[in-house]
């Protein structure tokens, strides 16, 4: 691997440390943007399913600023999370060929596209489902339901962040793919250990029965699935590109 430069220990530092503040101004700009359109943002989800069918409560003078707070968050992480990729692209770039560079920075939109699918998939999947299983056993033991709003959005934020960061998988296995630290025979041999996690992480946001961890343990492992097809392609597709430059190299070596 061909490095443009040689960089010293305190310059790395350096530069980890201007890409952390960059990452950190975006989230504060975002957040700023996400604080005015949060209550907008609380209004669409209070009048759309499955929101419409509550009636939040505030048990705590704080509760309207935490949730206030915690949706400006989410909404800062959809830019940020992109941008905070492509400052790690920047950093280790040093590192990397021209075809890797071009290769990783082309994740950079890729990661954006798979964290909104999982957002989707977790809120209007997996959301609805969790909602009506603990509602439906509510019934059935004759409770009435207070929903605290602090408590209903901090149960639909366990659901959406960790399945949303979940659909962020295939990026990081193609970069990883693409950088040489893994490789297509490594998580194949680690399947096994990968559906035990998948499968636990799906019971633990997901509703227990076995329907619901079905709807939410499929998609994961099928995330796995595809991740493990594309570092095969990735892996090919970098041996290929170096076996061409190896034999450039030959080429002009004989040539002169």
């Amino acid at each position: 691997m061909e490095f443009k430069n040689t960089m010293t220990l305190l310059e790395h530092i350096a530069e980890l440390r201007k890409r952390i503040l960059l990452v950190a101004a975006v989230f504060l700009l975002s957040m700023a943007a996400g604080l005015f359109a949060a209550p907008h943002v609380l209004s669409m989800l209070k009048h759309h399913s499955p929101a419409f069918q509550v009636t939040w409560n505030v048990f705590s003078p704080w509760d309207g600023l935490r949730i206030y707070m915690s949706i400006s968050i989410v909404l800062s992480l959809l830019p940020t999370l992109p941008f905070a990729l492509h400052q790690i692209w920047l950093f280790v770039n040093q590192g990397l060929n021209g075809r890797e560079q071009k290769a990783a920075l082309r994740l950079v939109p890729f990661s954006a596209l798979c964290f909104l699918i999982g957002v989707a998939f977790a809120y209007f999947v997996v959301f609805p489902m969790s909602l009506a299983f603990t509602t439906g056993i509510n019934s059935q033991m004759d409770l009435v339901e207070t929903y605290g709003v602090a408590q209903y959005f901090g149960f639909m934020f366990n659901i959406i962040i960790p399945l949303s960061l979940a659909f962020e998988l295939p990026v990081i296995v193609l970069f990883l793919t693409r950088i040489g630290i893994l490789s297509p025979a490594l998580l194949h041999t680690m399947r096994r250990y990968a559906y035990v996690v998948l499968v636990i992480v799906a019971a633990l946001i997901s509703p227990p029965d076995l329907v619901s961890h079905l709807m939410v343990a499929v998609p994961l492992i099928g995330l796995y699935e595809i991740s493990t097809w594309l570092a095969g392609w990735m892996h090919r597709k970098r041996e290929h590109a170096e076996h061409e430059e190896g034999t450039e190299i030959d080429t002009a070596q004989q040539m002169t």
